[in-house]
C-alpha cells in the first residue's frame, strides 16, 4: 500500500522538534486537534461534541507560549491556502494583538519567532534582503540563514 503524503504534517512535526529544541526550557508549543478526518454521522457527531467542548473554526495549527508572549503559527504547504474560517481567526488573533504568522517552511518558523521578539538560541547569520516586518505576519520571504548557539 502506497503512503499517503502529508506534507503539511510532516511540516508540522518538523517545525515542533525545532522549535522544542530552539526555545528555553519552560516554552510551550502545543497543537490543538481541531478537527475531526473521519466521515460520515459518526464523524459529525463527534466534530459537533468538540465544538461544544470549545473547538473554534480556523484556530492555528501551532500556539507559542514562552516568556509571556503568544503566537499562532498557522502551517501551509507550499501551495497551500488559508480557509475562510483560518483567516477569520488570523484577523481576530490579530486585532486582539497577538502574533500570528503563516509558516511555509523551518526557516519561516524560526522567523517567525525572531519577528515577534521570542529569545531562542538560534540566531541569524546573514542580512536578509529586505528587513523583516516587525508586524504580526511573516510571509517567509527574503533569504535568511541561521545557526544554533549552545
Amino acid at each position: 500500500m502506497k503512503r499517503r503524503r502529508t506534507p503539511e504534517a510532516d511540516l508540522q512535526r518538523a517545525v515542533v522538534v525545532a522549535l522544542r529544541f530552539a526555545l528555553p526550557k519552560g516554552a510551550i508549543v502545543h497543537h490543538c486537534a481541531n478537527e475531526v478526518t473521519e466521515g460520515g454521522p459518526r464523524g459529525a457527531r463527534r466534530q459537533a461534541i468538540l465544538v461544544g467542548m470549545g473547538v473554534h473554526p480556523g484556530f492555528a495549527d501551532l500556539i507559542v507560549l514562552c516568556d509571556g508572549r503568544v503566537l499562532f503559527l498557522e502551517l501551509k504547504s507550499l501551495k497551500g491556502r488559508l480557509s475562510p474560517a483560518q483567516e477569520a481567526f488570523r484577523d481576530a488573533v490579530l486585532a486582539q494583538g497577538f502574533g500570528w504568522a503563516l509558516v511555509r517552511s523551518l526557516d519561516d518558523a524560526l522567523g517567525a519567532l525572531a519577528d515577534h521578539g521570542f529569545t531562542t538560541r538560534v540566531v541569524q547569520t546573514s542580512t536578509p534582503d529586505a528587513p523583516r516586518d516587525a508586524g504580526a505576519r511573516h510571509d517567509g520571504t527574503g533569504p535568511s540563514a541561521r545557526r544554533v548557539t549552545s
